[in-house]
């Protein structure tokens, strides 16, 4: 048996379950496919169990893309100031941690009962366990001019006049990730930008690793900088390497082969802090741990410059120091991978989709929309943001 409908969306995260909320309530019979048990399961562990599920500062900024100009529209369209009036509309508490970022007081699991709720009004019948096996573009639907998708489960079989494809990326492959939305484009001729993890922790060399794994735990307030971008947050070292907000950050614009700068003194001249203590009878590294976690301060020394008293230092050693302090180059070795990566950079190329609509140029009827797309967003919201704004684009017009 054939089941007819008007929509079909593929993935029932966060931009798929509201492209097909906003399709539902236009009176299209629509149905979300999601190949997992329940929906939602990237949204259940977001923001430490809490979802972190908008950003009050998003701007086009904060995405990456081939193209930077592309994700304007959407982001428009549905601000964050709509979405939090979605979850004032449920009474669902929340807060601002900093920089913007809203979570919800207790469970991410509100917003999730959220998002079921609006689906079921506005009509959503929603499969999970429905694993696609197959997507194809039939004759032309004459009444309407457009394609018929044929979509066949391990089950069931669908059609429809318009097809989303919403799922995902790579990123946190434990949760079900998989290559299925990029197969799919090239299934029908669209282009791809490479992806790659981002919002990652970085790996480092054997001979950086066995002076700083023992300093697993320690985390610093420093500012980071790679390809003219800069964050000022903490990181966190650990057993592989380094981690922590601005590292995740940075790690969306790092490519293997460059280098990483950390300004391990963010609100100093590191060479004047030097100078006023040139006499001094202090250790370099009882120095440094005044404004650094001690044991770091005791490991970057043994790194980089041998401690022994201020005052047996020259100008030019100062010079130097200083120069590593404010920018300690770190070349890191690689990334952890999909494995660990938050979201997933690249994707269907912009050039492939409509701004405002998300639909594919070469295929009208198919559209793309959140992770799968070659827009990221920053770590603190941002990539919510995007998932609520293409869905609802998308939803106003499938």
């Amino acid at each position: 048996m054939v089941i007819k409908t008007d929509v079909i969306v593929i993935g029932g995260g966060a931009a798929g379950l509201f492209c097909a909320i906003e399709s539902g309530k236009r009176g299209r019979k629509t149905v979300v496919l999601e190949h997992a048990g329940q929906i939602g399961k990237k949204i259940a562990i977001s923001g430490g169990g809490r979802c972190n599920f908008t950003n009050l500062n998003s701007t086009p900024d904060n995405f990456i893309s081939d193209n930077p100009h592309f994700c304007k529209s959407a982001l428009a369209r549905y601000t964050p100031a709509d979405f939090v009036s979605l979850v004032t509309k449920h009474g669902i508490p929340y807060h601002e941690k900093k920089l913007g970022q809203l979570f919800c007081d207790d469970s991410s699991r509100r917003i999730i009962e959220m998002l079921l709720l609006e689906a079921s009004r506005a009509g959503v019948e929603i499969k999970c366990g429905s694993q696609v096996r197959s997507v194809v573009k039939s004759e032309s639907n004459a009444s309407v001019g457009r394609p018929r998708f044929e979509v066949k489960t391990v089950a069931e079989n669908f059609v429809s006049q318009s097809l989303v494809i919403a799922t995902g990326g790579l990123s946190i492959a434990p949760l079900g990730a998989t290559d299925f939305g990029y197969s799919l484009a090239r299934q029908f001729g669209l282009s791809i930008v490479e992806p790659r993890p981002a919002l990652v922790p970085f790996t480092l060399s054997p001979q950086v690793l066995r002076e700083l794994a023992p300093l697993s735990g320690v985390s610093l307030d420093v500012a980071v900088e790679c390809q003219r971008k800069e964050f000022r947050e903490n990181i966190l070292i650990t057993h592989r390497g380094l981690s922590g907000p601005a590292v995740l950050q940075i790690s969306s614009y790092w490519r293997p082969g460059l280098s990483v700068n950390i300004n391990l003194l963010p609100d100093h001249d590191a060479f004047e802090l030097l100078r006023n203590y040139e006499n001094r009878e202090i250790s370099l590294a009882n120095f440094l741990g005044e404004l650094l976690p001690r044991r770091f301060a005791s490991a970057w020394c043994a790194l980089y410059s041998p401690s022994r008293p201020l005052k047996h230092y020259t100008a030019a050693q100062f010079a130097d120091i200083a120069k590593k302090l404010n920018q300690w180059q770190v070349m890191p070795s690689g990334t952890e991978g999909f494995k660990k990566a938050e979201v997933t950079a690249g994707g269907v190329a912009t050039t492939e989709l409509s701004s405002q609509t998300m639909e594919t140029k070469k295929e009208p009827g198919l559209y793309f929309i959140g992770e799968v797309v070659d827009v990221t967003g920053q770590l603190g919201g941002y990539n919510f943001q995007w998932a609520w704004a293409s869905g609802f684009a998308a939803g106003r017009c499938v």
